[in-house]
């Protein structure tokens, strides 16, 4: 990829002036876009600004309804919404049912980008047939997230490349846990930090369930994290989980209820805390913990974790069904490609990734004072060429739920590995009887 961002200036000159002059045309009708999140709404209301003949009806849906709400109106042959978004693991459910537009076919013509987009975004947006149905404005590789002040207390550097050392394999994350805990700190907030990693191979290759060295490593991992006292014992997505990011949390014990606030207020008046060192996150997490690090911006850093990884990403494509494609067609160019639109972007979420190349090369040295200066596009963009998209499949969801609750068995001592994994086997086989599971 280096090889080619290279010659991308000149092209990415191209396709900025072909979006602007589409942009300059005056527009009107009206767009429906269904999404996941509120991305999409800011997206709609800087387009208005620049096209207000065209009327845009955004439709925010919870993820757990998403998908089962698109498919009830394309099976109904709903020629709204307009625009369709999807997480990539329901694309290939998507591309299977027939419901996103051909993006190669004219007056699309979306090959003309493909140089331009990070590879596994564009790969990502692909269907079996190498067909474009779907493109993304953001790219969302794994990173390490951790407290420079604790780096340099506990490792006498606050170095991002000397930190990463510090997470390069699952045996080294427990020895960093230890040296941690050694020094009164706890390595993660939860024992799941690491799960964006986890896994060097699809769940599912040609029919049968596949579980490769690392899946296991990394269940011994959150095991012994957890029955070793090296996390502070929160749930992610928690509120002591967020509160963790900004300072100390209260020292609670593995059998605590973190959802409960009676019992977490009970454990606050203590007075016994902790605090957290690291968190592992995609690179949307730079949004997440800005909004909750408090006095602590400035004091954290990313660094890489053991393997590529990525999770999340808005994909965006037209309803074959639609009515108003050219118009759709005009907003996915807005968003993805525009260059103007994704510097706007990167200012307005302060820190989102975008996949567009040129625009990530430009702003390569621009630093982030929250992470100490870090020059976090650069960065990611290098995590983000060692991803392969060819791991994801559209059982993840599922099945990495199944692998959690396995875990949660075995580290609590509810069950043993032996009985964990055949409840594992137990609950793949029936929700998707077409795998084949060897035991």
């Amino acid at each position: 990829m280096k090889k080619r961002i290279l010659s991308l200036l000149l092209a990415g000159t191209m396709a900025l002036s072909m979006a602007s002059v589409a942009a300059a045309e005056d527009k009107g009708g009206k767009l429906v876009i269904w999404t996941l999140a509120d991305d999409l709404k800011s997206f709609a209301e800087h387009y208005n600004e620049q096209n207000p003949d065209v009327e845009i009806e955004t439709v925010v849906i919870a993820p757990a309804d998403y998908l089962t709400k698109i498919q009830s109106a394309m099976r109904g042959k709903a020629k709204e919404p307009d625009i369709i978004v999807a997480e990539p693991q329901m694309l290939d459910t998507m591309y299977e049912a027939g419901y996103l537009e051909d993006l190669n076919q004219e007056p699309y013509n979306a090959q003309q980008y493909a140089d331009n987009m990070v590879d596994y975004v564009w790969q990502a947006g692909q269907d079996a047939d190498g067909i474009q149905r779907a493109i993304s404005y953001q790219i969302t590789p794994a990173a390490i997230f951790y407290r420079r002040d604790i780096a340099e207390k506990v490792f006498g550097t606050e170095d991002p490349e000397v930190i990463g050392e510090k997470f390069k394999d699952y045996d080294t994350v427990l020895e960093t846990g230890q040296t941690l805990k050694d020094a009164g700190y706890k390595v993660f907030a939860s024992d799941s930090e690491m799960q964006f990693f986890s896994g060097n191979s699809a769940w599912v290759q040609d029919g049968k369930l596949t579980i490769d060295d690392d899946r296991f490593a990394y269940m011994d991992l959150c095991v012994s994290l957890y029955q070793n006292d090296m996390t502070a014992y929160v749930a992610s997505w928690s509120t002591p989980w967020y509160q963790a990011m900004g300072g100390a949390v209260p020292v609670i014990d593995s059998s605590a209820n973190v959802w409960d606030e009676a019992e977490m207020e009970e454990a606050a008046e203590s007075g016994n805390t902790t605090e957290v060192f690291a968190f592992g996150l995609p690179s949307w997490g730079v949004l997440t913990m800005r909004d909750h690090v408090g006095e602590l911006a400035g004091k954290w850093g990313v660094c890489a974790g053991p393997s590529y990884g990525f999770s999340g990403g808005t994909f965006i494509g037209i309803n074959a069904l639609s009515e108003n494609k050219e118009l759709a067609w005009d907003f996915i160019e807005f968003v993805t490609t525009n260059e103007d639109t994704l510097d706007w972007w990167i200012e307005e979420s302060e820190g989102d990734v975008v996949s567009w190349i040129p625009t990530i090369e430009k702003h390569k040295d621009d630093v982030n004072e929250i992470y100490g200066g870090q020059k976090l596009y650069e960065f990611f963009l290098e995590q983000a060429e060692g991803i392969d998209y060819s791991m994801v499949t559209k059982y993840d969801k599922t099945i990495n739920d199944a692998w959690g609750a396995a875990i949660t068995s075995i580290k609590t001592e509810e069950m043993t590995k032996e009985e964990a994994l055949n409840v594992f086997y137990d609950t793949v086989q029936s929700t998707y009887p077409e795998i084949e599971i060897e035991r």
